[in-house]
Parts: structure tokens; C-alpha cells; sequence
């Protein structure tokens, strides 16, 4: 399929002979060209992944010619490789439906990627004659064919009960060839089981009677155990105690067999649902997997008086609301106050590499939403240089757009630092938070409670309330004098909390 240029339309004889001068130039009837691609819906879990651009894709595309099959000049486009680690990936929606016309620079359809939700435009014009992999087909490998284009319409008939070769399909088929051979060492150790057996001196005496010793003979009385059952191997034959013994223990241990399989059987009645894996899930999984397998974590935990805090807060909501502005909610507050803290202890700000660490002049703090689909990390920018009220904002629209699955990428990437609170939200008083790779401090915040506080005298007291924090650190990075230091400052904003204004 060729980009036609306007004025100038080659005859059919042009276009075949270009096709086969291709064909024999090529030799594979194959080619890789570039597709770019936007980034449009956000689907991974933003701070848990590094920052990578995606502005272009390779995509797999295979040049089909008239043949004795009967098929027209088409094109088999394959699945994207949208980003360094993506294997396979998911169709999300076709934007064109079988039939339509497409241009270079239009939208085919989006591609649920190991990272995010990803835009797989048109580079060249024609027909799309056959979709392979419909709305919400998952795991496809990379360079499996998911469509077919054409260049004149009146060929798209011709495709509708077409299949692609299994050339389309070389890694699959690589995997099925690869199954059988571990079926065959099963076969082999039955024969191995036996052979202890044939050790034995085994040549029952002829005729109808039974030699057993006597001993044997009582044994055999006492457990109902048929003489003739057992196969001797004392001197000629004879039957001896040990023989008795081996038969009782062996049919002991059918005996158990049926308890086993009674397990089994209950284990099968268990009632369940499989719930398939969402892309963000997986994402979720393997970097939080990553972090605590390579990132040596320790643990730092401070109560803060928070009395002050939820004082300011109210006055800042009166004045919120008096402007027609969103309520400011402790989490808003517990963000600046992290945010100029990092500020002011800049080695917490910070990310490891094997070279070198990498110290950031930005304050950009992720805030882990939870949803439906699972865990997000939308990004605000700037935090430390941002009022309460442009935080608050900020932190509810990106919530918003986290539930409907509709972040992008620049909503989710560049953090330097996250906060995740479980507090507020479920009342949970403590925890350890894992690091968000490449990070090196996660804040986990818990819930505030009121404490009797004891007063100056022997009989004085009062109460106030404390929240417990957490910061969990990347020893490579934060030492613990660090990691204390910047505890110190992040509790002098937080009790002090008037000094965040400032």
C-alpha cells in the first residue's frame, strides 16, 4: 500500500510492476516501517514506572501480492512493540471499522501496552479489509497480525473469511514445539520403579502348598492376610515375617490413598472466581516486586501533634468556602509540608544509579489513588512553590481522572517523591509503605488519635491528637541521619503548620 500524492494516479500496470519489483528486491515480502503514536489514556500506575518517551513504535507490517490463492495486494500489520519492555499487549478499541477508508496520520485503533493506553496511527492510504483482533482481545504477542488493509476498496470482500499464514504467527508456534518433549520422562521412571523388587530372591516352590514359616503364618492369621497373596522370599520361596510385614505396610499406604484423594475432592468443591489481570496490576506488580527485590529498604517512624494543623484547616475552609473555593483536606496539607521539607533536606529528593546519584532541583510529589482498576500515582508538580488551594485543586482533579482511567502520561510521570495515605481515608494508624522505583522515600501516613498528654503537674494532663508517619527509604541514597533529618523538618511543618505560609 502506497501514500498516493494529490494530481496523480498510477495505472494498474504501474502499481503491479512495482509490487513485484518489490517482491524480488525484498525476497521476505516483508518490512518494518516506523508508526508514530500518541500517548492518550493512562492505564499504568504513573510514579511506579521510570520515565520513558514514547514517541514512536516499530511496527510490524507484511506485504502480501496476488498469488494463486486469488488474494489482491494487502498488507498484514502486526502488533506494535509500543515501548523497551513490551512483549505483548492488549486491544483496547478499534477507531475504524472494517470497510472505512484510511489515511496516513489517522488513528487505527489503541493498544493497552505494559505501560499505558497507546494511539497505533495509519502511515500509509487505503482500506481496512479485515480486523483479526477485535475490541478487548488480550495477550497478543508482539508482531501478531491484528489487521488487514488493502488498497482498492472493491478487494476488502475478499478478505472477509481470510486467515493469516502461520508465518504470521512464528513465536506461538515455537512454544508448541517445545511442549511435548518434557512428556516423555514420565514414561521412562515407572520402568525405573520396579527394578528394587527383581533384587529380591523370588522362585515360588511348585505344586499348590504354601511354605511359610511359622511366625510368618501367625502374623498372617492375625492381620487376615491371604498366604497366597504374598509372594515369598525366604529360601525356595518360603514365606518369612519380613514378607508379612512389607505386604501389611504397603497396603497401608493404599489404605491412606482414598484419604488423599477425599482432600483432593474437597479442595475441588472450593467455590472461586478467577479474575483475570488488568494491565495496570501487572505493571503494579512487577515494579513493586523489582523495588523490594534490588531496593534495600529501611523504616523511620515519627508522631506528629497535629492539633495546630487541623486548626488551620479550618479557618483556610472557612475562608475556602466563603470564595466559593474546594475544601483543603489534610492530605493537601501533609503534601506541602513534605514538599518543603524535601526542599529543605534536598537529599531525599534524590534517585540511585550505578554511576552516580541523581539529585532533583524539582519537587514533584506522587499521591497514590486508589480505584477500581487499581493503584495510580497521579503527579503534582511543584508541590513545594504551590498555595493549599492550587494543591487541593489539583489533587481532586487528577483523582478524578485516575478513576475514569483517563490519565495521560504527564500526569503520572517525573515524580521525585511519593505520599501514600491510608489514614484519613480507612483509618488504618500505621504502616510501611513500599519505595516507588526510581525513588528513594515513599511518606506512608496513618491516622490521626487523640493521646492523654501528660500536664506540669503530678495530677495534670490533656489531650491531643497524633499522626504517625513512616518514611520508608533507599539506604543506597538516604542514611538515617538523613532520613531523621528530614522526619525533623517534615514534623516542625506539620505542627508548626503556620510556617508552611510563609
Amino acid at each position: 500500500m502506497k501514500t498516493r500524492s494529490l494530481g496523480h494516479s498510477p495505472s494498474e500496470k504501474e502499481r503491479v510492476s512495482k509490487y513485484v519489483a518489490r517482491s524480488h528486491a525484498s525476497s521476505g515480502l516483508s518490512k518494518n516501517i516506523f508508526s508514530r503514536t500518541t500517548m492518550r489514556l493512562g492505564s499504568p500506575m504513573g510514579g511506579l514506572l521510570y520515565s520513558r518517551e514514547l514517541s514512536c513504535s516499530q511496527v510490524q507490517l507484511r506485504r502480501g501480492f496476488a498469488s494463486d490463492s486469488g488474494l489482491p495486494p494487502h498488507q498484514e500489520i502486526g502488533m506494535p512493540s509500543l515501548s523497551p519492555t513490551m512483549t505483548e499487549g492488549n486491544i483496547a478499541r478499534w477507531l475504524k471499522k472494517e470497510g472505512d477508508k484510511v489515511t496516513p496520520g489517522e488513528v487505527l485503533c489503541e493498544v493497552e501496552t505494559d505501560k499505558a493506553t497507546v494511539e497505533m496511527e495509519c502511515m500509509e492510504e487505503g482500506y481496512l479489509a479485515k480486523i483479526l483482533k477485535g475490541d478487548g482481545s488480550k495477550e497478543i504477542k508482539v508482531g501478531e497480525i491484528i489487521a488487514i488493509t488493502v488498497e482498492e476498496e472493491e478487494d476488502i470482500a475478499k478478505f472477509k473469511d481470510y486467515s493469516p499464514s502461520s508465518a504470521g504467527t512464528g513465536a506461538p508456534a515455537a512454544k508448541e514445539s517445545a511442549a511435548p518433549p518434557p512428556k516423555e520422562e514420565p514414561v521412562q521412571q515407572p520402568v525405573s520403579s520396579p527394578e528394587p523388587k527383581t533384587t529380591k530372591p523370588a522362585s515360588p516352590p511348585s505344586g499348590d502348598r504354601i511354605f511359610a514359616s511359622p511366625l510368618a503364618r501367625k502374623l498372617a492369621e492375625d492381620n487376615n492376610v491371604p498366604l497366597s497373596s504374598i509372594k515369598g522370599t525366604g529360601p525356595d520361596g518360603h514365606i518369612v515375617k519380613a514378607d508379612i510385614e512389607d505386604y501389611l505396610a504397603s497396603r497401608g499406604k493404599e489404605a491412606s490413598a482414598p484419604t488423599s484423594k477425599t482432600k483432593d475432592a474437597k479442595l475441588a468443591s472450593l467455590d472461586y472466581v478467577d479474575i483475570p489481570h488488568s494491565q495496570i496490576r501487572k505493571v503494579t506488580a512487577s515494579r513493586l516486586l523489582f523495588s523490594k527485590q534490588t531496593i534495600p529498604h529501611y523504616y523511620l517512624t515519627v508522631d506528629t501533634c497535629v492539633d495546630k494543623l487541623m486548626d488551620l484547616r479550618s479557618q483556610l475552609n472557612s475562608l475556602q468556602e466563603a470564595s466559593g473555593g474546594k475544601r483543603i483536606s489534610v492530605n493537601d496539607l501533609v503534601i506541602k509540608a513534605a514538599a518543603l521539607a524535601l526542599r529543605k533536606v534536598p537529599q531525599c529528593n534524590s534517585s540511585w544509579t550505578d554511576d552516580y546519584i541523581r539529585q532533583y532541583n524539582n519537587v514533584n510529589i506522587n499521591v497514590a489513588v486508589q480505584t477500581d482498576n487499581g493503584l495510580y500515582v497521579p503527579v503534582i508538580r511543584d508541590a513545594d512553590k504551590k498555595g493549599l488551594s492550587s494543591i487541593a485543586d489539583e489533587v481532586k482533579h487528577l483523582a478524578q481522572k485516575a478513576k475514569e482511567n483517563s490519565l495521560k502520561p504527564e500526569d503520572y510521570e517525573g515524580g521525585t517523591f511519593t505520599v501514600s495515605n491510608l489514614g484519613g481515608p480507612f483509618g488504618i494508624k500505621q504502616f510501611c509503605a513500599i519505595i516507588n522505583p526510581p525513588q528513594a522515600g515513599i511518606l506512608a501516613v496513618g491516622s490521626a488519635e487523640k493521646r492523654v498528654v501528660p500536664g506540669s503537674g503530678p495530677e495534670q494532663f490533656k489531650f491531643a491528637s497524633f499522626m504517625s508517619v513512616t518514611l520508608s527509604c533507599d539506604h543506597r541514597v538516604i542514611d538515617g541521619a538523613i532520613g531523621a533529618e528530614w522526619l525533623k523538618a517534615f514534623k516542625g511543618y506539620i505542627e508548626n503548620p503556620e510556617s508552611m505560609l510563609l
